[in-house]
């Protein structure tokens, strides 16, 4: 990779997240930036090049928490300092990786140094390198959320705070914070979401112009990239200019009341939770008029900023698209319209004449426009680059669909079916209302990523034992190291009061909280659920099992089975929305090869053991347990029900948690699904004994079954309680 980066001012389209960036270049108290996109959109291009626009910093020579020397930071642990002086440098740009530790996020306090010689020698974080420069968190939603959590407290309190068995350190923490992901791989949870000031959707253009830009300017970075960079150094100067004049403008833009009336009454009206919303509208208005060069706050200001910082925060539950209604913007909008003063005429702006909010030159990554193309706003070529040819204008070609986007709704099979499939198929149902359900989770004690359904060993949690650490010691179990210390006291030549503390007597906390388990569903799709209203309240169970997944922070897969096979609908993912729109759009109707279905989630369960054998699986079969097959009698004994049956006690070998889900409906029952569970060594409920409020529970069930239970069925029961 190139130590040069690519010119922002060479980015291609994407105006949204180009203007994003400056924003929070221009007022980092704007709280960054949350850019969603699919992948190959050069999220991460953009990001990287900010960090050459980003005006030098003077720090104190020698402080590794990069102080202001005009302002030092009186509580900074390399204090204090004295004012005056300094050293310029480049604003950092700090990437913290998804597999990073605590430690390493917020910095490290040597234990054995604080508790021997009282001393607090800390080893400085990602947080503190990022300190008054920019911290880009690639594919933040895979990041564990306890430190998406730090991560957001320092963004918002400007500091962080280190604290380790009664020794605290602080320092300061404030910077630019951009994240990225990809709404494929796992959604954020609202309550994060809502710390991000600003977020930005991005997409592959489809105009073929744009994309033969985007190309033509990425092949002649790879070849040469200082050159290419040098192309661009007039435009790249001008805009670094105008982002130092709008901060410069910053302090005199003046936010009326009546532009404080349209953000208050926009989040009103738009029914957005708290106030933070209004805050970030607020800032956001405020920089983009100082982008524009004005010194006041303008309606389309207000318009702007509400596009950028309302859509994720109007989420009621993650099946949820962001977005916001423009038609009804305008018309709040237009409502609270105040009497707009004429513009203020600041200083000569660079850029001056173009629309508000509009970046200067042409921006955005290498992979991704959607925007204007190279000749209209935010675009042009350097006099060194010819523009792209003339020619009629771009048609837009067809959207292609990613085999992991949300699928649209489905139609009526046409043309040939598969084998077994035929004209008893019905239309997908929609799905019945979400409720809230009971906690299954996986019996025993595992050590997976965290979570919050299964029993599991953890960095966070209560605190269960200890023992000597295996490498860095991370968590210091207090009571134990003294005691390990205390007998050797005299033979240490202890003579005051301090205790002599050795490596060999420190101990690691051991700790127990929560793991989030693979949950995959196999749910029966075949003539036998196809009745409307008993498939329409299976899809509703089973979306009300997805929003439980996604709560616990849970990967799902979905297998299905109907006609003849079975398919893997959806490949075990963080993405619970996806499962939730692959759900409703699952038709049904025709046999029922319920051994199909469980052979194919064997074998995803087997690949996915391979991948992350952390992470414990859970079974969930919704099924009213038949099972047919052309030419053959369900109950013969190589039948269908004979195969499922053999299928079902692999599972039970490899003591895999499951539950059935027992579908099974109307006055005559026959049972099947009972008998399913027995084979799986599972626990069967029925529909509405999956939710939380119902009488009768999967617990009690247990119980009441008592000493009827055989030893393998209890080590594979899946303990329910009420949801917390």
């Amino acid at each position: 990779m190139s130590s040069t980066p690519y010119p922002f001012t060479a980015l291609v389209g994407q105006d949204d997240l180009r203007l994003a960036l400056l924003l929070n270049a221009v007022s980092p108290a704007v709280g960054g930036v949350l850019v969603r996109g699919e992948k190959g959109t050069a999220k991460s291009t953009a990001v990287r090049a900010l960090s050459a626009l980003m005006p030098q910093v003077t720090t104190v020579a020698g402080c590794r928490f990069s102080c202001d020397p005009a302002t030092p930071d009186a509580r900074c642990p390399d204090g204090p300092h004295e004012s005056g002086g300094g050293v310029a440098r480049p604003a950092r740009m700090v990437e913290l990786p998804v597999g990073a530790s605590e430690d390493r996020l917020v910095g490290a306090l040597d234990i054995e140094r604080a508790l021997a010689e009282g001393v607090k020698a800390f080893e400085p974080g990602l947080l503190a390198d990022a300190h008054r420069g920019i911290l880009y968190v690639d594919e933040v939603n895979l990041l564990h959320d306890h430190l998406v959590d730090l991560l957001l407290d320092a963004a918002a309190m400007g500091a962080s705070y280190v604290e380790r068995e009664g020794v605290s350190v602080r320092h300061a923490a404030r910077f630019l914070l951009v994240g990225t992901m990809n709404p494929e791989e796992g959604e954020l949870r609202p309550q994060l979401l809502d710390r991000f000031g600003l977020t930005v959707e991005v997409a592959a253009s489809r105009e073929p112009e744009q994309r033969v830009e985007v190309v033509r300017r990425r092949l002649a970075y790879d070849e040469d990239p200082e050159t290419f960079a040098a192309r661009w150094t007039p435009e790249e100067q001008a805009l670094r200019e105008r982002v130092a004049a709008a901060r410069a403008l910053l302090p005199s833009v003046r936010l009326g009341d009546g532009a404080l009336r349209q953000i208050a009454a926009t989040c009103a009206a738009f029914e957005v939770d708290g106030m933070r919303a209004d805050i970030v509208m607020a800032r956001t208005a405020t920089a983009l008029a100082a982008w524009a060069g004005r010194e006041d706050v303008l309606t389309e200001d207000v318009r702007q900023a509400a596009l950028l910082a309302l859509p994720h925060r109007r989420r009621r539950n993650p099946f949820d698209a962001p977005g916001l209604d423009e038609d009804r913007l305008d018309e709040i909008l237009e409502e609270n319209r105040p009497e707009e003063p004429e513009p203020s005429q600041g200083a000569e702006q660079p850029g001056e004449g173009e629309e508000p909010g509009e970046p200067e030159q042409g921006t955005d990554p290498e992979d991704d426009p959607d925007g204007p193309g190279p000749d209209g706003p935010g675009g042009g070529l350097p006099p060194q680059q010819d523009g792209p040819r003339d020619g009629p204008p771009p048609t837009d070609a067809p959207e292609a669909t990613d085999s992991t986007e949300a699928e649209a709704p489905a139609v009526p099979p046409q043309g040939p079916q598969p084998s077994g499939v035929g004209a008893e198929e019905q239309q997908a149902v929609r799905a019945g209302e979400p409720f809230r359900t009971r906690t299954l989770s996986v019996p025993g004690l595992g050590e997976g990523a965290a979570g919050r359904r299964s029993r599991a060993r953890t960095e966070l949690g209560r605190t269960t034992g200890a023992r000597r650490p295996n490498g860095t010691l991370t968590k210091l179990h207090l009571s134990a190291t003294v005691r390990a210390a205390a007998p050797h006291q005299r033979a240490r030549g202890r003579s005051g009061p301090g205790l002599v503390v050795r490596r060999e007597d420190l101990r690691q906390a051991e700790r127990e909280g929560r793991e989030g388990n693979l949950v995959l569903f196999v749910v029966d799709a075949s003539g036998s659920m196809a009745a409307r209203q008993r498939m329409t309240a299976v899809k509703g169970a089973v979306l009300s099992l997805l929003l439980d997944a996604y709560q616990r922070r849970d990967k799902v897969g979905l297998v299905t089975f109907r006609g003849a096979s079975a398919e893997v609908a959806l490949p075990p993912t963080s993405s619970v929305d996806t499962a939730a729109a692959r759900l409703q759009s699952l038709p049904t109707g025709g046999r029922t090869p319920l051994a199909a279905g469980l052979l194919r989630a064997h074998d995803v369960l087997r690949t996915e053991r391979l991948r992350d054998p952390a992470r414990r699986p859970l079974l969930v079969i919704v099924t009213d347990g038949r099972a047919t097959a052309a030419g053959h009698r369900a109950t013969a004994p190589d039948g269908p029900l004979a195969q499922a049956a053999r299928a079902a006690r692999l599972f039970a070998a490899e003591r895999t948690a499951c539950v059935v889900v027992d579908c099974e409906s109307g006055p005559v029952r026959l049972g099947l699904a009972g008998r399913l569970a027995e084979d799986l060594g599972a626990t069967v409920t029925t529909l509405d004994g999956l939710r939380a409020d119902a009488l009768a529970g999967i617990v009690r069930d247990t119980r009441e079954a008592g000493p009827a239970r055989t030893a393998r069925e209890t080590r594979h029961t899946i303990t329910s309680g009420r949801a917390a």
